[in-house]
């Protein structure tokens, strides 16, 4: 018998772009195709990507149930299951604690059990980072495969029906737009991994090849899997949209300054957050690499430089869709 595939977040930036290139991705055959909403104009929506809408308002803990309800799949049909869940780059940067002197491989064994010994700065990031390990441990225990899906820093125009932009580069031009000028919130030149949407959408669909064909790939404790082409600063990123932003009119000049504490205040209001919590949104360091996406067969499309080269659209498309 074959799978049933349930998507959640089809709405949003990755999940819509996801189910828009649902059908070009040539999957292996499976049963039904799934997607979750909450509104009558989602389901429609979701029904031209050729999934079948299921109305769910996900609450806390949704994970731990979808993993328990996979394992009573698994008892009454004999087939595998899996669960894959997204997280992000942040619960794997100096936010969370994790030491960023050397790059760490997505693919290092010891990635879980440095998560489990981090002391992030934040609670709630705290929180997070404890939800991966929950999840991992809970699938282990009912023996579901699981994958951790780690977004980075992701641009481009999102193809799906609902939100058409990006996190990041979007509360770059909101402090941007609030201070008319672009700070950077750290003091050192730090980097972070980028992926294009398309590519992020692309290893997603990767993952999901491997479970429907039934083709073994790292799971659990080694389920880790981060979208990116390589790492970029953000002071050059930061360069690149103020640029546009000055074109634009948006901000003053172009010059990119360290940000002071009345700065960070204000950045921290357009961003609906302290200023201690600034760079939370729009800095810190990351030096997880992508390996385990290529040793499955995927490639990404764009370098990570293309980030730069798009600047001047991704601001358009931010101030296009606010």
């Amino acid at each position: 018998m074959s799978h049933n595939i349930l998507v959640t977040g089809a709405s949003g930036y990755l999940g819509g772009t996801l189910l828009a290139r649902w059908a070009s991705a040539k999957l292996p055959t499976y049963q039904r195709h799934f997607a979750l909403v909450r509104t009558d104009e989602q389901s429609e929506a979701v029904k031209k990507y050729g999934a079948e809408p299921i109305k769910f308002n996900i609450k806390d803990q949704a994970s731990v149930q979808m993993i328990k309800a996979l394992a009573e799949v698994k008892k009454q049909t004999g087939q595998d299951v899996h669960f894959l869940h997204t997280s992000g780059a942040k619960l794997f940067s100096s936010h969370a604690g994790l030491p960023t002197n050397s790059p760490i491989p997505d693919n290092d064994p010891a990635l879980y059990y440095l998560s489990k010994i981090t002391y992030a700065r934040y609670l709630f990031v705290e929180k997070a980072v404890m939800a991966n390990n929950t999840i991992i441990e809970t699938a282990l225990e009912y023996d579901v495969k699981s994958y951790l899906f780690v977004p980075c820093v992701v641009y481009g125009k999102g193809e799906g029906f609902g939100n058409k932009t990006s996190i990041q580069t979007v509360a770059i031009v909101n402090a941007a737009k609030k201070l008319r000028r672009v700070c950077r919130p750290d003091p050192g030149y730090y980097t972070w991994p980028v992926s294009h949407v398309s590519d992020t959408a692309g290893l997603y669909l990767e993952i999901i090849w491997s479970s429907l064909s039934g083709k073994e790939i790292d799971h659990g404790i080694n389920g880790y899997y981060l979208a990116s082409s390589g790492n970029v600063s953000w002071n050059s990123l930061y360069t690149a949209m103020a640029k546009r932003l000055a074109a634009q009119n948006i901000i003053d000049n172009d010059k990119v300054a360290l940000a002071d504490d009345q700065a960070l205040e204000s950045m921290g209001a357009a961003l609906g957050c302290p200023k201690d919590m600034v760079s939370l949104f729009l800095g810190g360091k990351c030096t997880l690499q992508a390996k385990h996406g290529r040793e499955i067969g995927w490639t990404p499309q764009y370098s990570a430089e293309h980030i730069l080269e798009m600047a001047d659209a991704e601001v358009d498309l931010i101030l296009q869709n606010p």
